[in-house]
């Protein structure tokens, strides 16, 4: 035998000494047991999570709360994950349509998206759903909420003249139009909880998201509007419109002089928006637990907070399954209410 032979047959095991075979076990086993120890940063095959871009969907179009939220948390998430987090706006059918788009996607962490209060309602508005938002996405984290505020227009109220608003509601002689964001949106419920609540009545008038609803509450075409402070900003710094009530159990920092909804009496608007990261059902502990963690990076990031402080959008984060169960009871409440205002499902 050559030494070359000699050499693969030590490799291979042939013609070694019992100790010397179970040195090699043990070696083995040591190894294996070192690697079992390890985290798991695999997911398909061999290859690293992530070792491409992201696509994070955002189901509404650029420039409002949601997009700029979205935007802000993601390039956090690519610096702490080490790859782009894109932001890929799909607007449609009411925030569905996007949703759609991620539960539809293979569960290998690549696709993420961002759900709100709208997805936690939809079940209870629409008939006929491409998606179930409790069992073909999966939660990652909540990442913040909002209260809501209600906006009027600035020719006609001063800031935090709540009462005289609805004071006038009250005398009105036909429903004073109300813009909402659509059917059964949270501005929509928001509204109808309110006109009940204080005695008035609101002829809800559709549009097709606050930005046009806050256009026409400038110049005066319809009385008022409720959505976030991000979704109102533009109009608020232009002092076209003026907010009067915020949603909830106290002021906001940016709007001292504008009353709560609980100094006022109305217990039943002690809500607000909110935003969570979603990704389609099955996806891998491993790289949910990946984007966990790089999520509560994000949310306590000075820059991330730095981008959003001025649009009273408070920053959070929550484990899988409380968020989970946090969308299944928000779920819950949400289909009452739409039961008692009477809204039909489409």
């Amino acid at each position: 035998m050559t030494w070359n032979d000699r050499a693969m047959a030590r490799m291979n095991g042939v013609g070694m000494t019992g100790s010397t075979n179970r040195r090699a076990a043990l070696v083995a086993a040591a190894s294996a047991a070192a690697g079992s120890l390890l985290p798991s940063t695999h997911v398909w095959g061999n290859a690293p999570y992530p070792d491409r871009p992201i696509k994070l969907v955002v189901p509404w179009s650029a420039g409002g709360s949601t997009d700029v939220l979205a935007r802000a948390v993601g390039q956090n998430l690519g610096e702490v994950l080490g790859k782009p987090v894109v932001v890929d706006n799909r607007p449609g059918a009411a925030g569905r349509l996007g949703i759609d788009t991620v539960a539809k996607s293979a569960p290998d962490g690549y696709t993420v998206g961002v759900i709100e209060l709208a997805h936690a309602i939809a079940p209870a508005i629409y008939q006929k759903m491409s998606y179930d938002i409790m069992n073909d996405v999966a939660a990652v984290s909540v990442l913040g909420d909002s209260p809501l505020v209600l906006f009027v227009d600035s020719h006609k109220y001063s800031e935090g003249q709540y009462r005289s608003f609805i004071a006038d509601a009250r005398k009105s002689t036909t429903p004073l139009p109300i813009a909402t964001s659509g059917t059964g949106s949270i501005s929509h419920l928001a509204a109808g909880l309110l006109a009940r609540q204080a005695g008035a009545a609101f002829d809800m008038i559709p549009y097709k998201g606050s930005a046009p609803a806050l256009t026409d509450v400038a110049a005066g075409q319809v009385a008022g509007h409720i959505c976030t402070l991000a979704s109102a900003s533009s109009l608020l710094s232009a002092r076209k419109i003026v907010p009067l009530m915020v949603t909830g159990s106290k002021r906001l920092a940016q709007l001292p002089a504008v009353p709560c909804a609980s100094e006022l009496g109305l217990s039943r608007l002690d809500f607000g928006q909110w935003w969570a990261l979603v990704v389609p059902a099955r996806t891998p502990k491993s790289v949910v637990d990946s984007l966990l963690r790089a999520t509560k990076a994000a949310v306590v990031d000075k820059n991330v907070q730095a981008r959003i402080s001025s649009l009273a959008i408070n920053l959070s984060s929550r484990s899988p399954d409380e968020t989970q169960a946090f969308i299944r009871a928000e779920a819950i409440k949400w289909s009452k209410v739409v039961a008692e205002l009477g809204i039909k499902p489409e």
